[in-house]
């Protein structure tokens, strides 16, 4: 999937990517086939950055209830030549989420969209998973000769079949065709569940990796093996040396953190730290002096993990380096430092910003530290990665610091959040959006009555209105 381009955070094209709550209320106003044509816009080319964590279907599912969107740029989306010769499921997953949504609204084209999907689509595991959650049993059934269709009938296809029923995110289709009347379509799939479970049972019996009894320099093998095959062994590693790993052990492991190998070098820096062994913050930092990529990985990561005083002074002498050591001490204090350490975690925040923008990785631990220690003065940066960041995730964080740091959250940003896209920033904005805007309790009523709403939003919606309110609604 090529990297999305993301439109200004001005424009309503931006704001709907984005899916900030400000992108629902300006689409409102704006003419109808122009807000409609932003909507589609995102639907079909989806703008998440990580389209496996960021949330955007419901938002736009309510969004195309609200206009009264038609669904027909989807259809031709779905079942576009592209379909056959694109299989990635980020191509049209989020148009099926969405269709998801429409459908558990009562949006009967939704449902039946998706249905034929199901059926003839490229990616139609994800589309029946969308209807196992909400279509009825005559719906799925009709769907189990197509889908079995599939697969071809020789010990290859009887094999992916296996492994598909194995691996079903929603088993509910595959139970329901087990027990079809169709003795054809229930005795294949039984089998292929039995063949499934026998291939889960045999993975069971034949693990690979560490065996007991294994020495320290067998597991700093293994993890060099990894790093030949180009998979990243050091972590697991790290715990197989707790186990197999004594006191006399312990100048092979600083050895090897010294100067071994790769896979060893990472392995050893990573289970030192996890130990807070005495010397495990010097080989950290020669590590990030001397080591590879990798190893300046694994040595950060490592430093990070750690709990100790001695790692949290370290951090604040450590805190200026232009270095990734550096940036790791000013997310170390941003997590565990005090009161005395928010200079350094409010200069951390804002060269992070200036240096690599407001989606930065490392701005996600800055931004809940600066909120934890409620540095006030950062509240214009927080505001800055609020509107400028593509990151719904980001977005939220920074929703949570503002709401800490910045007196006019709750009349300012925490109103939009209520139409955000991330239900954890609908749950912020729920627990402080100032009720004296009108918009503010329509919307509160509207998230306590939706069922598609998350439980702790709801929850925290009902915090704020009164038994007369909630008996009205």
């Amino acid at each position: 999937m090529f990297e999305p381009v993301i439109a200004p955070s001005g424009t309503l094209l931006g704001l709907l990517q984005r899916g900030r709550g400000d992108g629902t209320l300006h689409a409102l106003t704006a003419p109808r086939a122009e807000a409609l044509a932003a909507l589609n816009h995102c639907v079909l080319r989806d703008p998440r950055h990580d389209w496996q964590v960021e949330n955007r279907s419901l938002y736009y599912a309510r969004l195309y209830l609200d206009l009264g969107g038609e669904l027909d740029r989807i259809e031709a989306h779905l079942f576009d030549v592209e379909d056959h010769l694109d299989d990635e499921e980020s191509r049209t997953g989020l148009a099926l989420a969405v269709l998801g949504h429409l459908a558990s609204y009562g949006r009967r084209d939704a449902l039946e969209l998706l249905r034929r999907y199901a059926a003839a689509g490229a990616n139609w595991a994800w589309a029946l998973d969308e209807l196992a959650l909400r279509d009825d049993d005559a719906g799925l059934r009709a769907l189990a000769a197509p889908v079995l269709a599939r697969f071809g009938t020789d010990a290859e296809g009887e094999a992916e079949l296996a492994a598909t029923v194995r691996d079903a995110f929603e088993p509910r289709p595959w139970r329901l065709w087990a027990e079809d009347p169709r003795e054809a379509i229930a005795t294949r799939v039984r089998a292929a569940q039995e063949a499934g479970c026998f291939d889960r049972w045999q993975r069971q019996m034949r693990p690979t990796g560490p065996r007991p009894g294994w020495s320290v320099r067998a597991v700093f093998e293994w993890a060099e093996q990894g790093v030949e095959r180009g998979a990243a062994l050091h972590v697991p590693a790290a715990r197989c040396l707790m186990a197999v790993a004594g006191p006399e052990d312990r100048p092979e492991i600083v050895a090897a953190a010294m100067d071994g190998t790769e896979g060893a070098r990472c392995t050893a820096l990573r289970y030192l730290a996890d130990g807070n062994d005495p010397d495990a913050l010097d080989l950290i930092e020669a590590a990030v002096v001397t080591g590879s990529a990798p190893v300046v990985e694994a040595a950060v990561d490592a430093f990070e993990r750690m709990r100790s005083i001695a790692a949290v002074d370290r951090a604040r002498s450590w805190a200026h380096r232009p270095d990734p050591l550096g940036g790791a001490a000013g997310r170390m204090l941003a997590c565990r430092g005090g009161a005395e350490d928010k200079d350094l975690v409010l200069a951390a925040l804002r060269e992070a910003v200036r240096g690599e923008g407001p989606d930065a990785p490392t701005l996600w631990t800055l931004v809940d530290g600066t909120g934890r220690l409620g540095i006030a003065c950062a509240a214009p940066v927080l505001r800055h990665v609020y509107r400028e960041t593509a990151s719904s995730h980001l977005r939220g964080r920074a929703a949570r610091a503002l709401a800490a740091t910045d007196p006019s959250f709750a009349t300012g940003f925490a109103v939009e959040c209520l139409w955000d896209c991330e239900e954890t920033t609908r749950e912020i904005a729920a627990r402080h959006a100032e009720t004296a805007d009108a918009r503010v309790v329509e919307q509160l009523r509207r998230l306590a009555a939706d069922p598609a709403e998350e439980a702790e939003v709801q929850t925290a919606v009902r915090s704020r209105i009164g038994p007369p309110d909630a008996a009205a609604m």
